[in-house]
Protein backbone atom coordinates (compact mmCIF):
# COMPACT_ATOMS: atom_id res chain seq x y z
CA UNK A 1 0.00 0.00 0.00
CA UNK A 2 1.20 3.13 -1.24
CA UNK A 3 0.14 6.72 0.71
CA UNK A 4 -1.45 9.41 -1.15
CA UNK A 5 -1.93 12.84 0.38
CA UNK A 6 -5.58 14.53 0.35
CA UNK A 7 -6.27 17.25 -1.90
CA UNK A 8 -7.98 20.22 -0.69
CA UNK A 9 -10.16 18.36 1.73
CA UNK A 10 -7.71 16.90 3.97
CA UNK A 11 -9.90 13.15 4.01
CA UNK A 12 -8.08 10.90 1.92
CA UNK A 13 -7.06 7.11 1.74
CA UNK A 14 -4.53 4.55 0.76
CA UNK A 15 -4.10 3.65 -2.98
CA UNK A 16 -3.28 -0.28 -4.13
CA UNK A 17 -0.06 -0.23 -6.28
CA UNK A 18 -0.91 0.77 -9.54
CA UNK A 19 1.48 2.07 -12.63
CA UNK A 20 1.56 6.04 -11.62
CA UNK A 21 2.31 5.48 -7.89
CA UNK A 22 5.91 6.61 -8.38
CA UNK A 23 4.55 9.60 -10.34
CA UNK A 24 2.44 9.98 -7.50
CA UNK A 25 4.58 9.68 -4.67
CA UNK A 26 7.19 12.48 -6.72
CA UNK A 27 4.12 14.69 -6.71
CA UNK A 28 3.88 14.87 -3.19
CA UNK A 29 7.72 15.94 -2.61
CA UNK A 30 7.15 19.31 -4.52
CA UNK A 31 5.78 21.36 -1.98
CA UNK A 32 6.31 20.82 1.85
CA UNK A 33 2.86 22.34 2.86
CA UNK A 34 -0.27 19.41 2.42
CA UNK A 35 -2.66 22.59 1.70
CA UNK A 36 -1.70 25.87 0.42
CA UNK A 37 -4.01 27.99 -0.62
CA UNK A 38 -3.38 30.39 -3.82
CA UNK A 39 -4.35 30.03 -7.35
CA UNK A 40 -0.55 31.39 -8.68
CA UNK A 41 0.68 27.90 -8.59
CA UNK A 42 -2.15 26.30 -10.08
CA UNK A 43 -1.80 29.61 -13.32
CA UNK A 44 1.75 29.19 -14.05
CA UNK A 45 1.34 25.22 -14.00
CA UNK A 46 -2.48 25.61 -16.49
CA UNK A 47 -0.22 27.94 -18.65
CA UNK A 48 2.62 26.01 -19.16
CA UNK A 49 0.16 22.52 -20.07
CA UNK A 50 -1.81 25.41 -22.82
CA UNK A 51 -4.22 26.21 -20.49
CA UNK A 52 -6.83 23.06 -20.83
CA UNK A 53 -8.89 24.71 -18.23
CA UNK A 54 -10.10 27.21 -20.83
CA UNK A 55 -11.55 24.01 -23.15
CA UNK A 56 -13.47 22.14 -21.00
CA UNK A 57 -17.46 21.82 -22.01
CA UNK A 58 -19.85 23.71 -19.75
CA UNK A 59 -19.05 23.58 -16.12
CA UNK A 60 -21.08 23.36 -13.06
CA UNK A 61 -19.19 24.42 -10.30
CA UNK A 62 -19.88 23.26 -6.89
CA UNK A 63 -18.78 24.53 -3.01
CA UNK A 64 -19.96 23.76 -0.19
CA UNK A 65 -19.13 22.60 3.38
CA UNK A 66 -21.44 19.31 3.14
CA UNK A 67 -23.61 17.91 0.31
CA UNK A 68 -21.71 19.11 -2.76
CA UNK A 69 -20.28 15.26 -3.43
CA UNK A 70 -24.02 14.31 -2.97
CA UNK A 71 -25.21 17.00 -5.29
CA UNK A 72 -22.64 16.33 -7.65
CA UNK A 73 -23.40 12.52 -7.66
CA UNK A 74 -27.35 13.63 -8.26
CA UNK A 75 -26.21 16.06 -11.58
CA UNK A 76 -24.16 13.51 -12.63
CA UNK A 77 -27.04 10.82 -12.69
CA UNK A 78 -29.49 13.85 -14.05
CA UNK A 79 -27.55 14.30 -17.37
CA UNK A 80 -26.40 10.57 -17.74
CA UNK A 81 -30.02 9.83 -18.06
CA UNK A 82 -30.50 12.68 -20.05
CA UNK A 83 -27.80 10.72 -22.49
CA UNK A 84 -24.98 13.48 -21.85
CA UNK A 85 -21.35 12.41 -21.59
CA UNK A 86 -20.00 14.02 -18.06
CA UNK A 87 -16.93 14.65 -17.06
CA UNK A 88 -16.56 14.86 -13.17
CA UNK A 89 -14.06 15.82 -11.04
CA UNK A 90 -14.71 14.68 -7.14
CA UNK A 91 -12.14 14.88 -4.15
CA UNK A 92 -11.35 12.29 -1.90
CA UNK A 93 -11.19 8.99 -3.44
CA UNK A 94 -11.89 5.92 -1.29
CA UNK A 95 -9.91 3.23 -2.78
CA UNK A 96 -8.08 4.21 -6.13
CA UNK A 97 -6.91 7.63 -7.41
CA UNK A 98 -8.71 7.30 -10.64
CA UNK A 99 -12.29 7.73 -8.86
CA UNK A 100 -11.63 11.11 -8.84
CA UNK A 101 -11.39 11.83 -13.00
CA UNK A 102 -14.40 10.42 -14.84
CA UNK A 103 -14.19 10.88 -18.76
CA UNK A 104 -17.66 11.05 -20.45
CA UNK A 105 -18.74 8.66 -17.42
CA UNK A 106 -15.98 6.31 -17.18
CA UNK A 107 -13.25 6.36 -14.72
CA UNK A 108 -10.10 7.60 -15.95
CA UNK A 109 -7.57 4.18 -16.97
CA UNK A 110 -4.99 3.05 -15.22
CA UNK A 111 -2.64 3.46 -18.44
CA UNK A 112 -4.26 7.00 -19.14
CA UNK A 113 -4.15 8.60 -15.82
CA UNK A 114 -0.31 7.58 -15.47
CA UNK A 115 0.29 9.13 -19.16
CA UNK A 116 -1.57 12.49 -18.10
CA UNK A 117 0.36 12.61 -14.76
CA UNK A 118 3.68 12.10 -16.97
CA UNK A 119 2.80 14.80 -18.63
CA UNK A 120 1.49 17.37 -15.96
CA UNK A 121 4.59 16.45 -14.04
CA UNK A 122 7.24 17.51 -17.07
CA UNK A 123 4.76 20.62 -18.02
CA UNK A 124 5.59 21.34 -13.53
CA UNK A 125 9.62 21.20 -14.02
CA UNK A 126 9.89 20.29 -10.60
CA UNK A 127 8.65 23.89 -9.69
CA UNK A 128 6.71 23.80 -5.72
CA UNK A 129 3.14 23.08 -6.30
CA UNK A 130 1.01 21.17 -4.14
CA UNK A 131 -0.57 17.70 -4.77
CA UNK A 132 -4.19 19.18 -4.95
CA UNK A 133 -3.01 21.43 -7.68
CA UNK A 134 -1.05 19.17 -9.94
CA UNK A 135 -3.75 16.37 -10.06
CA UNK A 136 -6.30 19.10 -10.63
CA UNK A 137 -4.09 20.26 -13.13
CA UNK A 138 -4.40 16.55 -14.32
CA UNK A 139 -7.57 16.24 -14.73
CA UNK A 140 -8.50 19.25 -16.45
CA UNK A 141 -5.92 17.92 -19.06
CA UNK A 142 -7.54 14.73 -19.62
CA UNK A 143 -10.73 16.67 -19.65
CA UNK A 144 -9.76 18.61 -22.67
CA UNK A 145 -9.00 16.52 -24.68
CA UNK A 146 -11.87 14.08 -24.44
CA UNK A 147 -15.19 15.47 -26.09
CA UNK A 148 -18.17 15.35 -23.31
CA UNK A 149 -21.47 17.57 -23.36
CA UNK A 150 -20.96 19.07 -19.42
CA UNK A 151 -18.20 19.18 -16.66
CA UNK A 152 -18.85 18.92 -13.22
CA UNK A 153 -15.94 20.04 -10.94
CA UNK A 154 -16.27 19.92 -7.22
CA UNK A 155 -14.57 22.20 -5.17
CA UNK A 156 -11.74 20.55 -2.82
CA UNK A 157 -11.57 23.25 0.10
CA UNK A 158 -13.25 26.74 0.48
CA UNK A 159 -13.47 28.26 -3.19
CA UNK A 160 -11.76 31.77 -3.91
CA UNK A 161 -8.75 30.36 -3.67
CA UNK A 162 -9.26 26.25 -4.67
CA UNK A 163 -7.31 24.94 -7.54
CA UNK A 164 -10.61 24.17 -9.54
CA UNK A 165 -11.08 27.98 -9.54
CA UNK A 166 -9.04 29.03 -12.78
CA UNK A 167 -11.64 28.01 -15.13
CA UNK A 168 -13.94 30.42 -17.33
CA UNK A 169 -17.04 31.58 -15.85
CA UNK A 170 -19.12 28.24 -15.84
CA UNK A 171 -22.44 27.66 -17.32
CA UNK A 172 -23.48 27.21 -13.25
CA UNK A 173 -22.31 28.02 -9.51
CA UNK A 174 -23.55 25.92 -6.82
CA UNK A 175 -23.12 25.93 -3.21
CA UNK A 176 -24.54 23.43 -1.06
CA UNK A 177 -25.07 24.27 2.71
CA UNK A 178 -21.67 26.32 4.67
CA UNK A 179 -20.63 25.19 7.99
CA UNK A 180 -17.84 24.87 10.14
CA UNK A 181 -14.90 22.82 8.78
CA UNK A 182 -11.58 22.74 8.21
CA UNK A 183 -11.30 26.03 10.72
CA UNK A 184 -7.26 25.87 10.58
CA UNK A 185 -7.28 27.20 6.68
CA UNK A 186 -11.01 28.56 6.61
CA UNK A 187 -11.50 30.24 9.96
CA UNK A 188 -13.56 30.34 13.08
CA UNK A 189 -16.04 32.53 11.48
CA UNK A 190 -19.43 31.60 9.28
CA UNK A 191 -19.11 34.88 7.50
CA UNK A 192 -15.77 33.81 6.18
CA UNK A 193 -16.27 30.21 5.17
CA UNK A 194 -19.07 31.46 3.81
CA UNK A 195 -16.95 34.06 1.42
CA UNK A 196 -14.71 31.07 0.49
CA UNK A 197 -17.45 29.79 -0.87
CA UNK A 198 -18.73 32.49 -2.54
CA UNK A 199 -15.52 32.79 -4.01
CA UNK A 200 -16.31 30.94 -7.08
CA UNK A 201 -19.40 33.20 -7.98
CA UNK A 202 -18.42 34.54 -11.65
CA UNK A 203 -20.20 38.00 -12.83
CA UNK A 204 -23.44 36.92 -14.74
CA UNK A 205 -23.09 33.67 -13.53
CA UNK A 206 -26.78 32.11 -12.16
CA UNK A 207 -25.99 30.89 -8.83
CA UNK A 208 -27.83 28.08 -6.94
CA UNK A 209 -27.25 27.44 -2.88
CA UNK A 210 -28.94 25.25 -0.83
CA UNK A 211 -30.19 26.05 2.68
CA UNK A 212 -27.76 28.70 4.15
CA UNK A 213 -28.15 30.03 7.88
CA UNK A 214 -29.05 33.92 7.53
CA UNK A 215 -25.26 35.16 8.13
CA UNK A 216 -24.01 32.44 5.26
CA UNK A 217 -26.65 33.89 2.93
CA UNK A 218 -25.72 37.45 3.86
CA UNK A 219 -22.27 36.91 2.47
CA UNK A 220 -23.63 34.76 -0.50
CA UNK A 221 -26.21 37.30 -1.69
CA UNK A 222 -24.00 40.18 -1.60
CA UNK A 223 -21.47 38.43 -3.69
CA UNK A 224 -24.03 37.87 -5.91
CA UNK A 225 -25.01 41.05 -6.39
CA UNK A 226 -21.74 42.63 -6.33
CA UNK A 227 -21.25 40.53 -9.69
CA UNK A 228 -24.45 40.60 -10.76
CA UNK A 229 -24.85 37.25 -10.90
CA UNK A 230 -28.38 36.06 -10.67
CA UNK A 231 -29.23 33.87 -7.25
CA UNK A 232 -31.94 31.02 -6.74
CA UNK A 233 -31.95 30.05 -3.05
CA UNK A 234 -33.45 27.03 -1.26
CA UNK A 235 -35.92 28.53 1.34
CA UNK A 236 -36.57 31.36 -1.00
CA UNK A 237 -36.81 31.13 -4.56
CA UNK A 238 -37.22 26.93 -4.50
CA UNK A 239 -37.79 24.44 -1.91
CA UNK A 240 -37.56 21.09 -1.67
CA UNK A 241 -39.47 18.47 0.16
CA UNK A 242 -41.01 15.11 1.03
CA UNK A 243 -44.44 14.55 0.54
CA UNK A 244 -46.68 11.02 0.36
CA UNK A 245 -43.54 9.37 -0.49
CA UNK A 246 -42.04 11.66 -3.14
CA UNK A 247 -39.70 14.47 -3.29
CA UNK A 248 -41.22 17.68 -4.70
CA UNK A 249 -39.62 20.23 -6.02
CA UNK A 250 -41.13 23.53 -5.48
CA UNK A 251 -40.06 26.72 -8.03
CA UNK A 252 -41.66 30.23 -8.55
CA UNK A 253 -43.49 29.18 -11.39
CA UNK A 254 -43.39 25.04 -11.60
CA UNK A 255 -43.93 21.90 -9.19
CA UNK A 256 -42.00 18.75 -10.19
CA UNK A 257 -42.93 15.58 -8.85
CA UNK A 258 -40.17 13.23 -8.19
CA UNK A 259 -39.10 10.33 -6.98
CA UNK A 260 -37.26 9.82 -3.35
CA UNK A 261 -33.38 10.19 -3.75
CA UNK A 262 -31.89 6.86 -4.29
CA UNK A 263 -29.00 7.84 -1.88
CA UNK A 264 -30.52 7.06 1.95
CA UNK A 265 -30.87 10.02 4.59
CA UNK A 266 -33.27 13.24 5.29
CA UNK A 267 -30.81 15.07 4.17
CA UNK A 268 -30.41 13.82 0.96
CA UNK A 269 -34.16 15.25 -0.33
CA UNK A 270 -32.37 18.56 -0.01
CA UNK A 271 -29.23 17.31 -2.05
CA UNK A 272 -31.41 16.31 -4.83
CA UNK A 273 -33.50 19.23 -4.54
CA UNK A 274 -30.57 21.71 -4.90
CA UNK A 275 -29.45 19.29 -8.40
CA UNK A 276 -32.85 19.15 -9.69
CA UNK A 277 -33.12 23.06 -9.37
CA UNK A 278 -29.67 23.18 -10.75
CA UNK A 279 -30.73 20.91 -13.97
CA UNK A 280 -33.70 23.26 -13.90
CA UNK A 281 -31.11 26.67 -14.45
CA UNK A 282 -28.82 24.83 -16.60
CA UNK A 283 -31.69 24.71 -19.27
CA UNK A 284 -30.07 22.05 -21.31
CA UNK A 285 -32.81 20.55 -24.13
CA UNK A 286 -31.91 17.34 -23.52
CA UNK A 287 -32.07 17.62 -19.15
CA UNK A 288 -36.10 17.39 -18.94
CA UNK A 289 -38.17 16.75 -15.87
CA UNK A 290 -38.07 12.35 -17.16
CA UNK A 291 -34.35 13.10 -17.28
CA UNK A 292 -34.15 14.54 -13.95
CA UNK A 293 -36.17 12.08 -12.11
CA UNK A 294 -34.40 8.96 -13.19
CA UNK A 295 -31.22 10.80 -12.11
CA UNK A 296 -32.95 11.80 -8.32
CA UNK A 297 -33.68 7.57 -8.44
CA UNK A 298 -30.46 6.27 -9.47
CA UNK A 299 -27.44 8.60 -8.09
CA UNK A 300 -24.82 6.49 -6.78
CA UNK A 301 -22.11 8.03 -4.22
CA UNK A 302 -20.33 5.44 -2.07
CA UNK A 303 -19.46 6.35 1.97
CA UNK A 304 -22.32 8.30 2.30
CA UNK A 305 -25.26 6.39 4.02
CA UNK A 306 -24.30 3.44 1.88
CA UNK A 307 -26.15 0.06 3.21
CA UNK A 308 -22.87 -2.53 2.24
CA UNK A 309 -24.37 -5.80 1.07
CA UNK A 310 -20.72 -7.53 0.04
CA UNK A 311 -17.47 -7.60 1.73
CA UNK A 312 -16.00 -9.41 4.69
CA UNK A 313 -17.67 -7.20 7.08
CA UNK A 314 -21.64 -7.18 5.66
CA UNK A 315 -21.16 -11.24 5.04
CA UNK A 316 -20.04 -11.01 9.35
CA UNK A 317 -23.39 -8.94 9.70
CA UNK A 318 -25.98 -10.63 7.73
CA UNK A 319 -24.87 -14.25 9.52
CA UNK A 320 -25.34 -12.06 12.65
CA UNK A 321 -29.00 -11.07 11.95
CA UNK A 322 -27.41 -7.32 11.65
CA UNK A 323 -27.41 -4.46 8.39
CA UNK A 324 -24.32 -2.81 7.54
CA UNK A 325 -23.82 1.05 6.99
CA UNK A 326 -21.50 2.84 6.00
CA UNK A 327 -20.78 6.75 6.08
CA UNK A 328 -17.63 9.21 5.96
CA UNK A 329 -19.08 12.28 7.35
CA UNK A 330 -16.40 13.50 9.77
CA UNK A 331 -17.93 17.22 10.59
CA UNK A 332 -20.48 18.12 13.31
CA UNK A 333 -22.93 19.59 10.37
CA UNK A 334 -22.37 16.07 8.94
CA UNK A 335 -22.69 14.25 12.16
CA UNK A 336 -25.97 15.68 12.89
CA UNK A 337 -27.22 14.56 9.37
CA UNK A 338 -26.18 11.33 9.93
CA UNK A 339 -28.02 11.14 13.49
CA UNK A 340 -31.25 12.44 12.13
CA UNK A 341 -30.69 9.66 9.28
CA UNK A 342 -30.24 6.91 12.03
CA UNK A 343 -33.28 8.04 14.03
CA UNK A 344 -35.76 7.52 11.27
CA UNK A 345 -34.39 4.29 11.03
CA UNK A 346 -34.72 3.46 14.61
CA UNK A 347 -37.81 4.87 14.61
CA UNK A 348 -39.21 2.57 11.60
CA UNK A 349 -37.79 -0.76 13.02
CA UNK A 350 -37.24 -0.22 16.75
CA UNK A 351 -33.63 -1.89 15.73
CA UNK A 352 -30.96 -0.26 18.31
CA UNK A 353 -28.02 1.33 16.70
CA UNK A 354 -24.39 0.90 17.39
CA UNK A 355 -21.33 3.41 16.00
CA UNK A 356 -18.83 2.22 15.41
CA UNK A 357 -16.32 5.34 14.73
CA UNK A 358 -12.48 6.47 13.99
CA UNK A 359 -12.06 10.29 13.30
CA UNK A 360 -8.88 12.22 12.06
CA UNK A 361 -7.32 14.50 15.34
CA UNK A 362 -8.24 17.62 13.65
CA UNK A 363 -11.85 17.34 14.04
CA UNK A 364 -14.33 18.96 16.47
CA UNK A 365 -14.59 15.22 18.30
CA UNK A 366 -16.91 16.58 20.88
CA UNK A 367 -19.39 18.24 18.87
CA UNK A 368 -19.05 15.15 16.46
CA UNK A 369 -20.19 12.91 19.44
CA UNK A 370 -22.89 15.53 20.71
CA UNK A 371 -25.24 15.34 17.84
CA UNK A 372 -25.40 11.66 18.67
CA UNK A 373 -27.25 12.62 22.08
CA UNK A 374 -30.57 12.38 21.47
CA UNK A 375 -30.44 8.74 19.42
CA UNK A 376 -28.09 7.28 22.43
CA UNK A 377 -26.35 4.85 20.24
CA UNK A 378 -23.73 2.53 22.06
CA UNK A 379 -20.50 3.61 20.69
CA UNK A 380 -16.92 1.41 19.21
CA UNK A 381 -14.20 3.83 18.48
CA UNK A 382 -11.37 2.33 16.74
CA UNK A 383 -8.41 3.57 14.41
CA UNK A 384 -6.90 3.67 10.88
CA UNK A 385 -4.00 3.76 8.51
CA UNK A 386 -3.25 7.16 8.74
CA UNK A 387 -0.53 9.23 11.14
CA UNK A 388 -3.30 11.79 12.09
CA UNK A 389 -5.98 9.42 13.12
CA UNK A 390 -7.17 10.07 16.68
CA UNK A 391 -6.52 7.49 19.23
CA UNK A 392 -9.45 5.42 20.38
CA UNK A 393 -9.34 6.12 23.70
CA UNK A 394 -9.67 9.89 23.16
CA UNK A 395 -13.11 9.09 21.27
CA UNK A 396 -14.03 6.86 23.96
CA UNK A 397 -13.81 10.21 26.41
CA UNK A 398 -15.45 12.39 23.90
CA UNK A 399 -18.14 9.91 23.73
CA UNK A 400 -18.67 9.42 27.29
CA UNK A 401 -18.93 13.08 28.14
CA UNK A 402 -21.26 13.63 25.28
CA UNK A 403 -23.28 10.21 27.56
CA UNK A 404 -22.75 7.94 25.18
CA UNK A 405 -21.54 3.91 26.63
CA UNK A 406 -18.66 4.51 24.40
CA UNK A 407 -15.79 1.24 24.42
CA UNK A 408 -12.76 0.51 22.00
CA UNK A 409 -11.42 -2.16 19.67
CA UNK A 410 -8.14 -2.03 17.78
CA UNK A 411 -9.89 -2.04 14.13
CA UNK A 412 -12.89 -1.71 12.28
CA UNK A 413 -12.88 -5.27 12.13
CA UNK A 414 -12.76 -6.16 15.51
CA UNK A 415 -14.75 -3.08 16.49
CA UNK A 416 -17.44 -4.89 13.95
CA UNK A 417 -17.00 -8.14 15.81
CA UNK A 418 -17.62 -6.59 19.33
CA UNK A 419 -20.55 -4.85 17.84
CA UNK A 420 -22.53 -7.83 16.69
CA UNK A 421 -21.66 -10.20 20.01
CA UNK A 422 -24.87 -7.19 21.04
CA UNK A 423 -27.86 -9.28 21.47
CA UNK A 424 -30.38 -8.45 20.06
CA UNK A 425 -28.17 -7.29 16.93
CA UNK A 426 -27.87 -3.74 16.27
CA UNK A 427 -27.77 -1.91 13.18
CA UNK A 428 -23.78 -0.70 13.14
CA UNK A 429 -23.12 2.75 11.60
CA UNK A 430 -19.11 2.65 10.63
CA UNK A 431 -18.89 6.42 10.01
CA UNK A 432 -16.34 9.08 11.12
CA UNK A 433 -13.68 9.45 8.20
CA UNK A 434 -13.47 8.85 4.83
CA UNK A 435 -10.23 7.14 5.58
CA UNK A 436 -12.14 4.88 7.84
CA UNK A 437 -14.46 4.29 5.03
CA UNK A 438 -11.82 3.24 2.31
CA UNK A 439 -9.67 1.06 4.33
CA UNK A 440 -13.84 -0.61 4.43
CA UNK A 441 -14.54 -0.36 1.16
CA UNK A 442 -10.74 -1.89 -0.22
CA UNK A 443 -11.30 -4.81 1.91
CA UNK A 444 -13.54 -6.18 -1.61
CA UNK A 445 -13.41 -5.49 -4.96
CA UNK A 446 -16.87 -5.96 -5.47
CA UNK A 447 -17.28 -2.92 -2.82
CA UNK A 448 -15.08 -0.32 -5.12
CA UNK A 449 -16.04 2.67 -6.35
CA UNK A 450 -16.47 2.32 -10.37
Amino acid sequence: MVPLLEGEDSESMTDHLRPHDAALMRLQALHPKKIDLSLGRMRRLCAALGDPQLRLPPVIHVAGTNGKGSTVAFLRAMAEAAGLRVHVFTSPHLVRFAERIRLAGTLIAEDHLAEVLERVETANGGLAITFFEITTAAAFLAFSEVPADLCLLEVGLGGALDATNVIDPPALSVIAPVDYDHREFLGDHIAGIAGEKAGIIKAGTPVITGWQGEEAFGVISDRAEALAAPLLAMGRDFDAFHQSGRLVLQTGDRLLDLPLPSLAGPHQLANAGLAAMAALTLDHPRIDEAAIARGVASAVWPARMQRLTLGPLAEKARQAGSDLWLDGGHNVHAARALADALQALQGRDGRPTTIVCGLLAGKDIEGFFDAFRSLAPRVICTSFDAQTASPPERLVSAARAAGLPAEQASDVSAAVDLALAQDPPSRIMICGSLYLAGEVLAMDPGTWPN
